[in-house]
C-alpha cells in the first residue's frame, strides 16, 4: 500500500509536467537590436528633452497611430503633443526603463508605461518609431 501514494504523486507530477514546459519564456532582445534601440531612445530623449515635437514626429510612424489628421510634423505639433507629450510624460520618458516584447505579428517592440499611457516603439524597416500610445490598464 506504501506504492499508491508515491503512484499518485508521481501522476500529479507528470500532468503538470506539459504546462511547466509550456510556459512562456520572457522574450530577449538581440545585443544588435538593444544596441539600435540604444541609439533611437537616445535620439528621442534628447529631443524630449529640447522640447522639440518636429524631432520626435521625425522618429515616429505617421499618420500618428492611423490617424489621417495627424500626417506631418506640424499636425502632430497640433494635435498629439499637447497630450500625450505634456512635461510629465516627457519626464518619465526620459527616466523610465523600456521593456522589450514582441507584439502579436512578431514584432520587436519596447514600451514605457508614463502617466496612464503606454508609449510603443516598433522595430519597424526604417529602424524603431513611435508608433502607439495606449492607456495603461
Amino acid at each position: 500500500m506504501k506504492t499508491l501514494p508515491g503512484l499518485v504523486i508521481a501522476a500529479a507530477l507528470a500532468s503538470l509536467a506539459p504546462a511547466i514546459a509550456q510556459a512562456p519564456r520572457k522574450a530577449v532582445a538581440s545585443p544588435a537590436v538593444q544596441q539600435e534601440f540604444s541609439d533611437f531612445i537616445g535620439k528621442f530623449r534628447a529631443a524630449l528633452k529640447a522640447n522639440d515635437p518636429a524631432a520626435v514626429a521625425a522618429m515616429t510612424k505617421l499618420p500618428y497611430m492611423g490617424d489621417a489628421s495627424i500626417a506631418d510634423a506640424a499636425q502632430f505639433r497640433a494635435k498629439a503633443w499637447p497630450s500625450d507629450f505634456n512635461a510629465k510624460n516627457r519626464a518619465c520618458l526620459q527616466r523610465t526603463k523600456p521593456v522589450y516584447d514582441r507584439d502579436g505579428a512578431r514584432n520587436e517592440v519596447y514600451a514605457i508605461a508614463c502617466g496612464g499611457s503606454i508609449f510603443t516603439f516598433t522595430r519597424t524597416s526604417a529602424g524603431f518609431q513611435l508608433t502607439d500610445v495606449d492607456v495603461a490598464d
